[in-house]
């Protein structure tokens, strides 16, 4: 089981580096990115993971445009862990490590080969854990989240696009631990005594002089359990915002939500409000392999040399009915104070949720 990546100092554990320490199959290492035209209506998301106790290592990229999302995937048997983040036609380049990287997709429906450039330093979130009933970690996670902008091409279904840095902006995150990947555990005791409801915020936005991230999960009865609100200033500089109150507008009839108020605090005590707006969205669960979404899900076994591509209409009532039932990715414009930002608004809200009002899975906003 010896490697490339052994002959490194950077052992973490008496193990091969192609072992990890948990056998947890859950096992994950990925890396997500979003690309945003502000004040335009195209949105692409893309991500690559690797899977050391599946033997599974995969990428995906989506893009949206008006009322359809185009997704292609690659899948791969994963021999050695290594610095070749590659699967398919897709791979990503460290340039340089926490600033400027490199990604491309190669395929006759969605092309691209993007450069990312960090606007401000990359910052280390707070663990993100979620235990179940069975006092069970389903998530025991790592992440670092980072605001810039993208330059280079885009091909989609023909189509190409210029992407200006003045224009494209985006963030990124660095997640690795435990969650669920690949193919469902066993349905157990889980499944006479299902979750009652999952609730999530994540919001990383860019400013001129600095980036806001703030992230927020709570229980079904509005205890909170993962609660980061920071701002990272061009010098590096991090501020803990305090305690987030959060006070979300919804599309009457559905949990969509369509604005967000931010009530923050500055290290000093002085208030300090966010406000953002929501644009058009990529739903995670069409295409991208997050929860609930029927057709791929990470690390799932697709078998050697695997590729995909899908066309999904958003106005579908097939598509269109699960939407709901999963986490979307906003184009999010935002104000703080005098200044103007842009980012992700990204939510979910499945279940129970009591501080707003959601009885059960069935609930929406009036």
């Amino acid at each position: 089981m010896i490697g490339p990546l052994d002959e490194y100092p950077i052992h973490q554990s008496p193990l091969p580096m192609a072992r990890v320490v948990s056998s947890d199959r859950n096992f994950y290492d990925r890396s997500y990115y979003n690309a945003i035209e502000t004040g335009g209506d195209t949105m692409l998301i893309t991500g690559f993971g690797v899977y050391p106790n599946l033997g599974v290592t995969d990428a995906f990229a989506t893009v949206r445009r008006g009322d359809t999302q185009r997704a292609v995937r690659f899948s791969d048997a994963l021999e050695q862990r290594g610095l070749d983040l590659a699967v398919g036609g897709y791979r990503i380049e460290v340039i340089e490590p926490l600033q400027k990287l490199r990604v491309i997709c190669e395929h006759d429906d969605l092309s691209f080969d993007l450069t990312w450039e960090g606007a401000h330093p990359a910052v280390a979130e707070q663990p993100h854990t979620i235990i179940t009933k069975l006092h069970r970690p389903i998530i025991d996670a790592q992440r670092f989240a980072q605001v810039g902008t993208w330059s280079g091409t885009l091909n989609v279904d023909g189509d190409d696009f210029g992407i200006d840095p003045s224009v494209w902006c985006g963030t990124r995150d660095r997640s690795w631990g435990i969650r669920p990947v690949g193919e469902a555990d066993p349905a157990g005791r889980v499944a006479d005594e299902p979750s009652e409801g999952f609730w999530w915020l994540y919001v990383p936005l860019k400013f001129d002089d600095y980036s806001i991230i703030v992230i927020v999960q709570e229980e079904p009865n509005g205890y909170r359990t993962l609660n980061d609100a920071t701002r990272v200033w061009n010098d590096g500089r991090v501020e803990q915002l305090g305690w987030p109150r959060v006070h979300l507008t919804y599309k009457s009839g559905t949990r969509i939500p369509t604005a967000l108020r931010l009530e923050l605090s500055t290290p000093d005590g002085k208030p300090l409000e966010v406000e953002v707006e929501a644009g058009t969205f990529i739903a995670l669960n069409a295409g991208c392999g997050y929860g609930g979404d029927p057709d791929w899900l990470h690390g799932q076994w697709k078998g050697r040399n695997w590729s995909e591509s899908k066309l999904y209409d958003l106005t579908d009532p097939a598509v269109a009915g699960r939407i709901p039932f999963g986490v979307i990715d906003h184009v999010g414009k935002a104000r703080c104070g005098s200044d103007e930002g842009w980012g992700l608004f990204e939510h979910g809200s499945l279940g129970r949720h009591d501080p707003t009002g959601f009885a059960d899975w069935g609930s929406v906003a009036p």
